[in-house]
């Protein structure tokens, strides 16, 4: 007997015959003699419904309430699956994040999970039920509902895999794998067998939808093996494991995010503690800085740019205006018609020339980079948002990603 942790997206249970669809399909593992824990995210496009309601009654609701109205979406999702059981013959029971009691953090809008207290889920397994817990969602100290951020049903999956020791973590999505770029932009985009934890990583960070990319940190750090499969057929998906051998490739996909802000201080004092100032600044606004491009001292100033995702770019920009005086700052501007483009491949890290190729590609197709950063597997380049496409299919084509 195993202990399957499954996880079903938005468009996977947007309707009635999608809940039925993956009700039957849990009910044959359960009734091949395996325990079953669904998580589950909100149907369809209902968490955007709710986001557009709260700004028609609020253009700036408070983010405590925000969190209380999303989370009734994953509710609603669970509830219905539970009645889909229930039409089966089948125990289950739907349970929420406070029933379950998923400790987060208490920041609003984009938690993080601390612990799980396993003990209702354990019961409820012991007595041969499906358990169907809410994603996306927590409980922080003061009881009062978070979320997780965008795509954090899949943090909730594999956080609770690996709370109850699960034998495999299945992410189900409208696609059947994790591809080298996304299909519906590069033409000749595959679908990889397998890849690595950190190669996933990085491209769940820098803007591949497949998978949130805390749940890829969590995976990594408790070894819990993860699949990406489709829900909409029986394909073998994409196995995400600590060590991946990706058909001897040197890049293994390529990802876009458009969610980017470019942020540019300008006329900053150039001596010791002034970079430490401005992003000890942004943190406390509890924001993630990616790119950073400090310019060279003249004239006893520098420059300093970095990129920003766009929900935060507001708030960053409203923070440092706030704060010219302190930081000993002329100005500071932003551009918002920009995104960022990498290649990410473990056979990066001995194999020279990697960079190189990627500007010329780009170069070839008369594509302007803004800013570049790098590490041991990724080379991610700052570019105009109108250029995104072609540097996507640019890049895939240059190394050799296709069919």
């Amino acid at each position: 007997m195993k202990l399957l942790v499954k996880k079903f997206g938005g468009t996977s249970v947007g309707d009635k015959e999608r809940i039925l669809n993956v009700a039957r399909r849990c009910a044959a593992d359960w009734q091949a003699g395996n325990n079953i824990v669904m998580v589950l995210s909100a149907m369809g496009k209902q968490t955007d419904v709710l986001i557009d309601l709260a700004h028609q009654i609020n253009p700036d609701p408070p983010k405590r309430e925000l969190d209380m109205l999303l989370t009734t979406g994953e509710q609603t999702s669970v509830a219905l699956m539970s009645m889909a059981f229930a039409g089966m013959g089948i125990p289950s029971v739907s349970l929420n994040a406070f029933q379950v009691s998923m400790h987060t953090t208490r920041v609003y809008g984009n938690a993080r999970l601390k612990r799980i207290d396993t003990d209702r889920i354990e019961h409820e397994i012991e007595s041969r039920k499906i358990v169907i817990v809410t994603g996306f969602q927590g409980v922080n100290k003061y009881d009062d509902y978070t979320t997780l951020g965008r795509g954090g049903s899949d943090t909730t999956a594999v956080a609770l895999a690996a709370a109850l020791h699960a034998d495999s973590c299945e992410i189900f999505t409208d696609v059947d794998g994790v591809y080298t770029a996304d299909p519906r932009i590069v033409k000749g985009a595959r679908k990889m067998k397998e890849i690595s934890y950190d190669e996933m990583l990085d491209l769940a960070t820098l803007g591949a939808g497949v998978l949130h990319n805390r749940s890829v940190e969590l995976a990594k750090k408790y070894n819990v093996p993860l699949i990406v499969r489709s829900s909409l057929n029986e394909s073998e998906g994409t196995v995400i494991k600590e060590v991946a051998k990706v058909e001897g490739m040197l890049v293994s996909g390529v990802a876009a995010d458009k969610n980017t802000t470019r942020i540019s201080v300008l006329g900053l004092e150039d001596r010791p503690g002034v970079a430490f100032k401005l992003f000890d600044l942004i943190s406390k606004k509890n924001i993630n800085v990616d790119m950073i491009l400090q310019s060279i001292g003249r004239d006893g100033t520098k420059d300093i740019s970095f990129t920003v995702g766009s929900d935060d770019g507001q708030t960053a920009i409203d923070a440092i205006r706030e704060n010219l005086k302190s930081l000993h700052a002329k100005d500071v501007s932003f551009n918002e018609n920009v995104s960022k483009i990498s290649v990410v491949g473990a056979g990066m890290m001995s194999s020279p020339g990697v960079a190189a190729k990627m500007f010329e590609c780009l170069y070839n197709s008369g594509i302007n980079i803004n800013m570049i950063s790098t590490s041991e597997i990724r080379v991610t380049v700052l570019i105009d948002r109108d250029d995104t496409d072609r540097a996507m299919q640019a890049a895939h084509d240059a190394f050799g990603l296709e069919d």
